[in-house]
């Protein structure tokens, strides 16, 4: 039997089956659980959390009252029915040039943060798990506003920073493919974390491999594989961490054909979070610049990762594609007419038409007049025909056109 109590009724015993409130609010990473310590019972009690729906055939009842007020206790609480889903604040959407200021802040706190949190681990010190958990929420929420500013934005990082960054970027992709994915929002929050925390491994390599401008050798490659097993062992020592973040920390680099590594697992017997961290670890990758590469477009990076047969997931892939977009925020374009433009907004429903900013023609191969242009209205000559390498027409400041 199911009921619905007020937080402030929750006692140690209980069994947790949903919450109800705002669920960036929810203290815990699981949803249904027995609350069994009382540090627990005062987090959620000071969570912002308006009630819990606990069952009883798992878990203690409320506490007995005795004398006059039982009857009204009785009264008020011991209806019973299906409960209602988690209420989840709406966050109203909003444009990408809107959402660029905020998250602009969100990665600055952001790159702070887990510089601080991967110097810890540096220093041999467990991941407070709790530190993250703003992280997670203020990037969720920036993503609920606007999909495609704070990952457009995240991928202009220097290569220097590059290994905080990153590991906020994939957080951020690994909510955004939550979502497409249809996983709710505990679930996708989760997923987030994971991304986060994915490649904690590298704070126990020798900067002078993590860092080499040019290629690695052998021994030193050897030596970079082994940060998914160091991280997972890092990550082991932390408190009320899921499962699915050890896992994804493990097993990021396996291959759906079974290439992979550490443990050459092949297809389903990789965890769903870690096909999914595949995919989002190594399109970051590939977008970022790096001491040893400058980073590939992201248009022309989807299309490359569609060819590697065997690597990802197919249907991880394709929700992926269209998380981001087949032309995402950012990416050089040519129209039918000869214009070229940068893609300044995206259409969740329409993937091949988004909005673009126009600025250079290859006909005359001068700068026209900036036009915006929403390709879903079907303007003739205003179809995209390819993608564009930005650094074939010079354009080496693109970000200039669309920020």
């Amino acid at each position: 039997m199911l009921r619905k109590i007020p937080v402030d009724a929750v006692r140690a015993g209980m069994y947790i089956h949903s919450f109800e409130g705002d669920w960036l609010s929810n203290p815990f990473w699981k949803s249904r659980f027995v609350i069994d310590k009382p540090d627990d019972v005062q987090r959620l009690r000071t969570s912002g959390l308006v009630a819990v729906w606990i069952d009883l055939s798992k878990g203690l009842d409320l506490a007995p009252v005795v004398g006059p007020a039982a009857g009204e206790q009785m009264a008020s609480t011991n209806a019973t029915a299906t409960p209602e889903l988690p209420t989840v604040a709406t966050v109203p959407r909003c444009t990408v040039r809107d959402e660029l200021q905020r998250a602009a802040r969100i990665l600055s706190k952001s790159k702070k943060a887990v510089g601080e949190l991967f110097n810890e681990a540096r220093l041999g010190k467990a991941i407070d798990v709790d530190s993250c958990l703003p992280l997670v929420s203020d990037i969720s929420d920036s993503l609920a506003r606007n999909g495609s500013a704070l990952i457009g934005l995240a991928r202009l990082k220097h290569k220097d920073e590059y290994t905080y960054m990153h590991s906020v970027t994939v957080c951020a992709l690994m909510v955004s493919l939550s979502r497409q994915l249809g996983l709710d929002e505990a679930t996708a929050r989760e997923a987030g974390l994971a991304g986060l925390l994915h490649d904690v491994g590298k704070m126990a390599m020798p900067s002078a491999v993590l860092n080499k401008p040019g290629s690695l050798t052998d021994d030193e490659f050897a030596i970079m594989r082994s940060h998914p097993e160091r991280g997972h062992a890092l990550l082991s020592a932390a408190e009320n961490l899921p499962a699915s973040v050890l896992d994804v920390c493990l097993h990021h680099h396996e291959k759906f054909d079974g290439t992979g590594y550490p443990h050459r697992l092949k297809g389903e017997e990789i965890s769903l979070f870690a096909r999914m961290g595949a995919v989002c670890d190594v399109y970051d990758a590939i977008t970022s610049n790096r001491p040893y590469k400058t980073a590939w477009n992201p248009a022309d990076s989807v299309a490359r990762m569609a060819q590697w047969s065997g690597h990802f997931d197919t249907r991880i892939f394709h929700a992926f594609v269209r998380s981001v977009g087949i032309y995402p925020l950012g990416s050089l374009v040519r129209l039918e007419s000869g214009r070229l433009g940068v893609v300044i907004e995206q259409h969740e429903d329409r993937l091949t038409e988004p909005v673009v900013r126009v600025f250079f023609s290859s006909k005359t191969r001068m700068q026209i007049q900036p036009q915006d242009l929403d390709l879903s209205r079907r303007n003739p000559g205003d179809r995209i025909v390819g993608r564009e390498d930005p650094v074939q027409w010079g354009f080496n400041k693109l970000e200039d056109i669309w920020r």
